[in-house]
């Protein structure tokens, strides 16, 4: 994908989310305190294919790094994410 993919946190829907053309994908979360769980990632088919995804998930992760909280990869595509990428498995609750 050649553009940047802007993400915002949005706290009213506990998601971190981005909108391209007209369609929005998101990662939805729960926050439990010490640990944040990452329900489901949400990308529209419209934006399939452009690491829509990825991004998202790069992003919560790092947002929990930086936040001291550990992860609970409760959707299986976060779970897959942090299977594939070592960096991020010393998350994992």
């Amino acid at each position: 994908m050649t553009q940047s993919i802007d993400i915002t946190h949005n706290t009213d829907e506990n998601r971190f989310e981005t909108t391209i053309d007209g369609h929005t994908g998101f990662i939805s979360y729960q926050d439990q305190g010490d640990a944040i769980v990452y329900d489901h990632t949400i990308v529209p088919s419209e934006l399939g294919g452009k690491g829509v995804g990825s991004a998202l998930v790069k992003h919560a992760l790092d947002y929990a790094r930086s936040e001291n909280k550990k992860v609970v990869p409760q959707c299986s595509f976060v779970a897959s994410y942090i299977n594939k990428h070592e960096a991020y498995q010393d998350l994992v609750k």
